[in-house]
Parts: C-alpha cells; structure tokens; sequence
C-alpha cells in the first residue's frame, strides 16, 4: 500500500504542464546562444532607454542654439551638436522610443491581420483562399519600400502614415507563413476529432489551431521588426516620415549626409544606433527561430 502511494505521488510530481515544459526547453536553447542571447539584452537596454532615458537628459532635443552649432564629441555633448547647435546624444535618446514604437506597432498591426487572413484562407480554402492569396500576391508583386513610399505619398508624411504603410506591406509576410502552416495543421487528426465533437470553426480556428502555429508568427514577428526600422528611417531619411525638428533617427540621418566630410558625426552615430537595433533583432530572432525549430540545430 505504501509503495503504491510512493508511486503515485511520484508520477504526479513528474506531470508538468507541457506548455511549462516546452517554455523551458526554448529557453534553455535560446540561453546557449551567446549571440540571441546578446541581441536579447540589447533590445531590453533600447527598450528602458526608450522609456528612462528622456527623463535623465537635461537637453531640449529641439531647441536650436546657434553658439554651439556643428561641435564634436566633448564631455558636454557626448556625441557632439548638429548643425542647429542641437545635442545629437538627447535627440538619439528621444528619438529611440519613435523608432521602436514604429517598428513594433507596425508588426503588432500588420502581423494582426496578417494573421487572421492567413489562418482563414488555410482553414476555408476554395474560393475564400483563393480570393485572398492573390490579393497578397498583388501586394507582394510591389516592392517593399515603393509601396511604402506610395501610401505614404498618398496618406502624407507623418509618424501615423509611415506605420500603417509598414503594416500594410507586412500583411501578406505573415499572411503566407501562417496559411502554410494551417493547411499542415488542419489535416492532422485531432482536428477531424474535435470538429466531429461539434466544435464550432471559430473555436477549432482560435483554440486548436492557432495555438499550435504561434513559433512561426513569434519567429516572422522578431525579425520584421527590423524590417520595419530599417523602413521607417529610409521613410524619414526622404522627408516622409516624421515632421521636423521631431528627432526621429532617419531624419537625423538626413540632415548630417551634407556634413559627411567636415563633420561625420552628425550621420555617424544615427547610423550607427539604427545599425545596432536592427543587429539586435536580427540576432534574437535568429535565435529565436533556431530554439522554436526542433528541425534545426544549434
């Protein structure tokens, strides 16, 4: 009797929820990638800059000083003045949360009805897929930034614009990659199971489905976040995106391409911040995608 009370609590000990279980295997292998695990961090540093930082900086980032115009680093101004006498270190720092908050709302937007175009036309099919897949193809057939541009251009320059055209041109991104994994989770046998219990579409679609193809969408979701960054500062660079003197890092990196020579450090240290947030969600989506894939090996 007492042994069969051992094992019994034995084995409950051992029940763990598989979506804990699985939570922990990603981690672990996400956590033996050095280079995830550096662009992690700095999305995490971006992030609380973004938040913390205006508050810490003394600075206007938008009011002109003519006296100290065109000033290289110093201990006053770490990374040097513009050609307005503005301080390049507080505008980067007012300027992160603009770019993040275009980068991932631009995702969240998109990727939302990206989403549920895709797992509609993979779980309808017939003329409903039919209908959809070539809108996206039509979208698609435009590149990326062109079609950008021309929404844009129509809607006008502004930092609302520039993420609904981003979310536009991601729509089908995520449209195609969680249709495909639809149509190979629709015709596994637990769905004709559920579907002959009388489930409805919607709960099949939202609790059967949709939870079992969330690793692709997470993994598209990390990396177009770059995608998106690196768009609206090519936006803002072309005077569509942001209106001046809005310390956005693409327009910053336009007014210092006519002081590249004499003064490198107006463009320098945008580019350079761009160049390390797009690095970082790169890296992590990268890693993200190795730890999701159980095709794939470290």
């Amino acid at each position: 009797m007492a042994d069969t009370t051992v094992s019994a609590s034995t084995v409950e000990k051992k029940r763990i929820n598989p979506q804990i279980e699985n939570f922990k295997n990603v981690w672990r292998k996400l956590r033996q990638n050095r280079l995830a695990m550096a662009g992690g961090f700095l999305i995490i540093f971006f992030c609380v800059a973004a938040v913390v930082g205006p508050w810490l900086t003394s600075n206007d980032p938008n009011m002109p000083n003519v006296s100290d115009r065109l000033q290289g680093p110093s201990g006053e101004y770490w990374f040097g003045t513009d050609h307005h006498g503005r301080d390049i270190f507080t505008r980067l720092v007012h300027g992160m949360s603009i770019t993040l908050r275009i980068g991932i709302s631009s995702v969240i937007v998109g990727g939302t009805v990206g989403v549920f175009l895709g797992i509609i036309s993979g779980y309808y099919g017939g003329r409903i897929d039919a209908v959809i897949m070539r809108s996206m193809d039509v979208l698609l057939a435009f590149p990326s930034i062109l079609l950008a541009l021309g929404i844009v251009a129509v809607l006008g320059g502004s930092i609302t614009n520039v993420i609904i055209a981003i979310a536009i041109f991601s729509i089908p991104v995520f449209a195609r990659i969680v249709r495909g994994s639809t149509l190979a989770v629709r015709k596994l046998e637990y769905i004709d199971a559920v579907r002959a219990l009388g489930a409805s579409d919607a709960r099949i679609i939202f609790l059967h489905i949709l939870p079992n193809i969330v690793s692709p969408i997470i993994v598209q979701a990390t990396l177009f976040i770059a995608t998106a960054v690196l768009s609206a500062t090519g936006l803002s660079f072309l005077g569509l995106g942001a209106t001046p003197p809005t310390p956005e890092w693409g327009a910053m990196l336009a007014d210092g391409r006519n002081y590249m020579w004499d003064h490198p450090h107006i463009a320098l240290f945008p580019g350079l911040a761009i160049a390390l947030v797009v690095l970082a969600f790169n890296l992590f989506g990268d890693g993200v995608r190795d730890a999701l894939d159980p095709k794939l090996k470290s």
